[in-house]
């Protein structure tokens, strides 16, 4: 038998999972077990689970519906579990190291407690010093073992489940288990504190709970609030069939009605139904108040009568201030412009066009990327659908023929930005934009992140001043509903850099489709288009953006570099986007692809890849063809832009740091040599994950026809997959 039995529910947590499972596996003390509850056998989350699994025999995944909630989850691992004593995590929850021994040598020194509560810190999603709840509760508590009636305080109804340990005989021997429903904490809290006999605290802080930005599902407006009603029913009816005494029961009652009154007062949580709420907690306040009990001094004690004699709308009088919540628009950033102003808030009136969709990529840059995608395929799968893509107005070359679109800034793009049902986008739409209840916001990104995004991006000053206000930048965040990721690397980077409530769509990129599809034919099409000459090898230099330079510059002399690699070969110049400007043109051996519309295109073209910490290497690795890396200022990129991984420690292929050694790698050929490629397996094992070819009719079938997610086609196995041909294999 294991003397823990920890259990993590992981339903929709995939993106922060890996976090609080390593914390669990990596303690010194190592007598568990740890008991994942995944929801589906093919969700994100079951293969984050899975890989441990693979890795370590402690951890043994159990599977819990979606819709038993997280009471459900936590039952089914209780049923599981098999250790001495009990202990949940949530998926945000982190054990801090060495928590277990310590939670090992407080139960050698307390014996069989029933429960033992522990300390625990809230991390705040971004900024600000973490908090501890749970120590001026616990101070109050004894130092050694006792029973429930000498620390009458500590009802279990305010702290969480993941702050103590629960012996798993005594939850067995009275059938205590997590009651359905939201607010499950409260009642199980409850009623293991009610049925214990001894119990025991350990003030020190055994878990980290880290903060959504978007704050707890609890916290949220719905229906959901009347079980925090329910949850109190049970708890203070268990607690009157038990006989505790008034003394206990006297606190129980006053905790739980503090929480009542809290979402009772809550305007946001509760849009509509307050009244029924009010009136349900008025009849709970009259039938369990203890005899005798003391209403609280001051407001709270004001608050208090009010409920008890069931005086709503006193109540809300009381509460004004707290009720009188703002209109959805009235604090929006309207766009400049009287007239535009006007026309727009008369757009937001008008009903959702169900069947409009908006797209946008790079701000207006042209007809490209995952929107560019997602655009082809719905008019292939979602025909009834109108479709508009958004550019600016020196961008309008760029969108084909058949292709509707608006002009940034015209009326046309406030009207479709008004009224469409879908809003697809591989940045952002402007601050102006609101979010309309029935509309659906895609964010589709437009590359995997190395360099440190979004939130993530606060502690780096340089980059920090680029971005603006971080504030404005979340609130856009707050507007998608779905957020596409390539890879799984992608699905947890973007948890912190862009924390709201969002779901996730492992589906992979639409851009990169072609690399799967694109045949022979087209292959040489391009490179001719590109004016690659016949015979010769095409390496594409795609260096990314420096946030401290100004403008395109390259410390690679491109011409240098020809001479010492020989005339088979010919460098594809593309430049980041931010320097998109002019046409391909051909430079004898240098041949400037900048301003090719299709980055994809270029790199169908190209023989092999050499860039620095561009997001290219991640969807160019798709095509299995060499990457080269040529990193002369790794150090200065990553102390002042920010990296989520050491690109040295896993790169895609061969590194270079000056000209000499890139030079060399192609003069000897270890560009293309067996070590590349096993580097190349290793990359594209770990980041080309979901690309396979049918990303944009995944997105299509999800977001835009709404069929559901089970019904979307599988990602194929990287193994199955097969890129476009090679150049080398092809006659232009």
């Amino acid at each position: 038998m294991p003397r823990f039995s920890i259990i993590v529910p992981s339903h929709g947590v995939a993106g922060r999972l890996s976090l609080a499972l390593a914390s669990v596996l990596t303690q010194p003390f190592g007598d568990f077990e740890l008991i994942p509850v995944c929801d589906a056998p093919d969700s994100p989350a079951t293969t984050v689970v899975d890989g441990y699994a693979e890795r370590d025999c402690r951890v043994a995944p159990v599977y819990s519906p979606p819709s038993a909630g997280l009471a459900g989850a936590r039952n089914a691992g209780v049923r599981a579990a098999t250790g001495e004593w009990l202990l949940f995590l949530d998926g945000d929850d982190m054990l801090v190291p060495g928590a277990l021994g310590a939670l090992d040598a407080r139960l050698c020194e307390t014996g069989d407690v029933d429960v033992l509560h522990f300390e625990h810190e809230r991390i705040p999603w971004w900024m600000g010093e973490p908090t501890n709840p749970a120590a001026l509760l616990l101070s109050r508590a004894p130092g050694v073992v006792f029973a429930p009636g000498q620390a009458p305080e500590l009802t279990g109804v305010q702290l969480p489940a993941w702050s103590a340990a629960y012996r798993r005989a005594f939850l067995a021997e009275q059938r205590l288990a997590f009651p359905e429903g939201h607010f499950t904490d409260v009642g199980f809290g409850g009623l293991v504190v009610a049925s214990a006999e001894r119990m025991a605290v350990l003030h020190q802080v055994l878990v980290r709970h880290l903060l959504r930005r978007q704050g707890s599902r609890l916290g949220r407006p719905g229906e959901h609030h009347f079980e925090l009603l329910d949850q109190a029913e049970l708890v203070l009816t268990r607690a009157a069939e038990l006989g505790l005494s008034e003394g206990r029961r006297g606190p129980l009652f006053e905790q739980l009605v503090a929480a009542v009154l809290k979402t009772a007062a809550h305007p946001r949580r509760l849009p509509w139904g307050r009244r029924s709420f009010f009136r349900r907690a008025s009849r709970l306040y009259r039938r369990h108040c203890p005899d005798g009990f003391r209403t609280p001094g001051g407001s709270l004690g004001v608050q208090h009568r009010l409920l008890a004699n069931g005086a709503y709308l006193a109540f809300r009088a009381l509460r004004w201030a707290n009720q009188a919540a703002a209109k959805a628009t009235s604090s929006v950033p309207w766009p400049h412009g009287l007239r535009t102003r006007l026309w727009y808030r008369l757009q937001l009136r008008q009903p959702l066009d169900e069947n409009l969709a908006v797209y946008c990529a790079y701000w207006g840059r042209g007809y490209v990327c995952n929107p560019a995608a997602i655009h082809a395929k719905a008019r292939e799968l979602a025909p009834h659908l109108r479709s508009v893509f958004l550019v600016e107005a020196d961008q309008e070359h760029t969108v084909p023929q058949d292709v509707e679109y608006a002009v940034i800034g015209s009326r046309a793009y406030w009207d479709v930005l008004a009224r469409a049902k879908y809003l697809i986008n591989n940045a952002n739409f402007a601050d102006a934009v609101v979010k309309r209840e029935g509309s659906v916001h895609l964010s589709t990104q437009h590359g995997t992140p190395l360099k440190k995004m979004g939130a993530d991006q606060s502690t780096y000053p340089v980059v920090a001043a680029a971005t603006g206000s971080f504030a404005k930048l979340l609130a856009r965040v707050d507007r998608w509903d779905y957020n596409l990721t390539a890879n799984r690397h992608s699905t947890e980077m973007w948890e912190s850099a862009y924390p709201s409530a969002h779901e996730p769509l492992e589906y992979g990129y639409p851009r990169n489709d072609v690399y799967y599809t694109a045949t022979a034919a087209d292959v040489a099409r391009v490179r001719r288009e590109l004016g690659i000459p016949e015979g010769k090898k095409a390496l594409l230099y795609a260096p990314t953006h420096r946030d401290y330079s100004t403008g395109f510059e390259t410390s690679l002399d491109l011409a240098a570099l020809c001479e010492e690699i020989g005339d088979e070969y010919v460098v594809l110049l593309r430049a980041h986007y931010f320097y998109d400007q002019g046409a391909a043109r051909g430079t004898g051996r240098i041949i400037d692809v900048t301003g090719h519309r299709s980055a994809e295109d270029v790199c169908l073209a190209a023989d092999a890849l050499i860039t620095d910490y561009s997001s290219i290497m991640f969807d160019y690795a798709n095509l299995d063809r060499p990457i080269v890396v040529y990193a002369d200022d790794w150090d200065v990129y990553r102390e002042l832009r920010g990296v989520y991984f050491d690109l040295m420690e896993a790169p895609p292929g061969r590194v270079a740091r000056t000209p000499g050694e890139l030079a060399a790698v192609f003069r000897d050929g270890s560009w293309a040599d067996e070590e590349a490629g096993a580097l190349r397996a290793a990359f594209r094992e770990r980041f080309c994950q979901f690309d396979d070819g049918q990303s944009a009719e995944r997105v299509v079938r999800r977001v835009l026809l709404g069929e559901p997610a089970e019904s979307i086609p599988a990602v194929i196995p990287l193994a199955e997959r097969v890129p476009a041909p090679a150049p080398v294999l092809v006659r232009s």
